[in-house]
Order: structure tokens, then sequence, then C-alpha cells
């Protein structure tokens, strides 16, 4: 297979990163600057970023579909696809759920979280972007044990979180619609996780 080739599926990963990266500021923007009567357009624009990470997850297995040599296995391509447009999937869940629970504060609690799926989401681009060096780079075993230890603390801050809403909040509608979203905002931290799995899972296998 030609060099330019391989490269396609590198630069298709590093593409679907970029939107999970700009879903996830998107996100954090949202929520920061939170305004619910502003949630349809929000929406609306976090689905076009979902809407271009869906197309270029179909490029790759488009091109795929006919590759008869591929740089990694078929298997482990297919699987690192899914894997980065779940990212974008979850964070677009938050958003959802903000919005179906009709949320009208956000809890300051949830941007500590934030703060870390946005953090997480970086460092996995950098991890995709160092990605094509596998088998002979220094730095990306860095990466992928930074996106783990930060996965920790979003789980840290999920128990914390948890116990203070079930201990400061008396509302049970407002439990359960934060207890939902919390549930959320721990999915794209282990999705981060499951990104950076897959591609230690490469390495491991092809060095």
């Amino acid at each position: 297979m030609s060099k330019k080739q391989d490269s396609f599926y590198f630069e298709n990963f590093k593409s679907c990163t970029e939107h999970a990266c700009k879903a996830a500021h998107l996100l954090e923007k949202i929520m920061r600057e939170f305004n619910p009567g502003a949630l349809e357009q929000s929406l609306e624009d976090m689905h076009r970023i979902e809407h271009g990470a869906d197309e270029k997850k179909h490029e790759i297995l488009n091109v795929l579909a006919k590759a008869f040599i591929t740089p990694i296995d078929r298997e482990d391509i297919l699987l690192l696809s899914q894997s980065i447009d779940d990212m974008v999937d979850k964070v677009e869940d938050v958003l959802l759920r903000i919005y179906c629970n009709n949320v009208q504060n956000i809890r300051p609690e949830a941007l500590q979280v934030m703060d870390v799926i946005v953090r997480c989401c970086e460092e996995v681009q950098r991890l995709i972007e160092e990605f094509p060096n596998f088998r002979r780079s220094k730095t990306l075993r860095e990466y992928i044990i930074h996106v783990n230890t930060m996965e920790e603390e979003a789980d840290q801050l999920f128990i914390t979180n948890l116990h203070q809403l079930h201990t400061t909040c008396t509302d049970p509608i407002e439990i359960i619609s934060w207890r939902e979203i919390y549930i959320y905002l721990e999915h794209c931290a282990d999705a981060c996780e499951q990104v950076a799995g897959v591609v230690e899972s490469v390495v491991i296998k092809n060095t």
C-alpha cells in the first residue's frame, strides 16, 4: 500500500479527534455561559459537529471496504474509528440530557468535570497526532498514561459530586436530572480512555 493511502487513515483519525475536541469546547462554553433559551440553537450547533464526525467515519469505512492492505489490522482501524466517534457522541449526549431534563442552572461541580473532559479530549488529540509514529514514538505511552489519569480524576469527581448532590439538594427532580447528567459526563471520560486503550493495544501488537 502507498504511503499516501497509509496516511489517509491517520489523517482521518486526526480529523475525527478534532471534531471531538470542538464538541467538548462547545459544550464547555454552553455550560459556562448557560442560557436555557438558547439550548435549541446549541443543539443544532452541536449536531453539526457530530454530523461532520460521522461523515469522516463513513469516509474511512468506504476506503477500508476497498482496501487490500492496511497500515494496521482492519479490525483495529474499525475499532479506533468507532471509539473516536463515540467521543463526539457522548459529548452530544450530555447536551441532550441537559435539554431533555429542562435544566435551568448549571451546577458549579459540573464545570469541574467539564474541565477534565476538555483536557482529556485535548490529550487524546495529541495522542492521535503522534499515533502515525507509534513504532518509534517516545511520547505516545506518556499520552496514554495522561488520558488514563484524567479518566480516574473524572471518576473521583463523579463520586464526590454525586454524594454532594444527594446530601445538599432537596429537590427530587433536580437530583434525578443531575444524577443522569453526571453519568453522561462520566461516559465522556470513559470514551477518551477507550481510544487510548485501542491505541495501546495497536502498539503492543505491532511493536
